[in-house]
């Protein structure tokens, strides 16, 4: 067996704005019992005092996580149990010593209407940058990291300020084997499914008229990807999702539809790829064509930063760890 690790002697906190730790603590001490349940840790608090014990790194963990917290609350911003989970994790990266507090205050955060939208993992933050300094952004890796969610985020806030004119939706109509002609209703009715996402991640910015005001004006338009043949995008923010479900040629279109004083973000999961099989996917296409092409930013996620249910992480790992000892490809083929 290995050797237990040393117990520490008890870490005493001490918070000075008392205003801030029904928020802190959460409801019923919802968020102390998470930090307890995830780092096998006691805390006990007693008014503004709480007192940590247990092994000594766990102990470390926690009380980086609940200054951190406290930090963030100080700063005016919003605390959820997706942030107390983001907090748990960074304290648990090695080397990497009150990180979460450091992006939480470094400006790499933006503010819609409904949320103030913080980055949960380094590579988010990276992301993050990159969707504000760049004109064109890929941003690659599986399902869960935040890809669309994000990109949804900057273009809310850059429309809010003035910084473009119009938001741009666009993912192509293909999924999961199902044609467009097959499913009932008129076009729109056809279509909407497939834009669900996006007009969730909407919603979730911004108050649900507004998104409705804005869709009628044409400052929000979401259409599938066959709609933006022949348009030049200008003054627009334009994500294009799902990617990986474009072909070479639409690909290409999309890309270059590019306007003045626009931006695009262009997401996708090469391991979710539903073409048919023999069809070369856009997004693989478009990789091995403009890495390295000034003014183009590739950020590539992996299993580490999903931040849904933890699970979600598991899955992904079990699933590529099958594909990598099967070689299999995501057409479930062997090249």
């Amino acid at each position: 067996m290995p050797p237990a690790a040393p117990i520490s002697q008890p870490v005493h906190l001490e918070f000075d704005d008392n205003r801030l730790l029904p928020m802190l603590f959460g409801e019923y001490d919802q968020n102390l019992v998470r930090i307890e349940q995830q780092l096998g840790v006691s805390l006990v608090s007693r008014g503004n005092h709480v007192a940590i014990s247990g092994p000594a790194d766990s102990v470390d963990a926690a009380r980086e996580t609940l200054t951190a917290l406290y930090q963030r609350l100080k700063r005016g911003q919003n605390l959820d149990r997706a942030d107390v989970d983001t907090a748990l994790r960074f304290a648990r990266t090695p080397g990497e010593p009150n990180l979460f507090d450091r992006m939480s205050g470094d400006g790499t955060a933006v503010r819609t209407q409904r949320r103030l939208v913080s980055p949960r993992s380094e590579m988010q933050a990276h992301y993050m940058r990159a969707l504000r300094e760049a004109d064109m952004v890929f941003g690659l890796g599986p399902a869960g990291t935040g890809k669309t969610y994000l990109a949804v985020a900057v273009a809310v806030a850059m429309l809010n300020k003035g910084t473009v004119d119009r938001i741009v939706l666009s993912r192509p109509a293909v999924e999961a084997g199902e044609r467009l002609g097959f499913l009932p209703g008129d076009l729109r009715e056809k279509i909407d499914p497939y834009l669900r996402p996006l007009y969730d991640a909407l919603y979730d910015m911004m108050p649900s008229e507004q998104v409705m005001r804005r869709l009628t004006s044409g400052e929000i338009e979401i259409a599938p990807l066959a709609f933006m043949r022949g348009r030049t995008l200008s003054n627009s923010f334009v994500i294009v999702d799902e990617a990986q479900n474009t072909t070479p040629v639409q690909m290409k279109m999309l890309l270059t539809r590019l306007g003045e004083d626009s931006r695009m973000v262009v997401t996708g999961d090469l391991s979710q790829i539903d073409l048919p099989n023999g069809v070369r996917s856009g997004l693989h296409d478009a990789i091995d064509v403009l890495e390295g092409v000034e003014g183009i930013r590739f950020i590539r996620f992996t299993d580490a930063d999903v931040v849904r249910h933890a699970l979600v992480s598991r899955i992904v790992r079990a699933y590529d760890a099958r594909d990598k000892a099967t070689g299999d490809t995501p057409h479930g083929r062997k090249p």
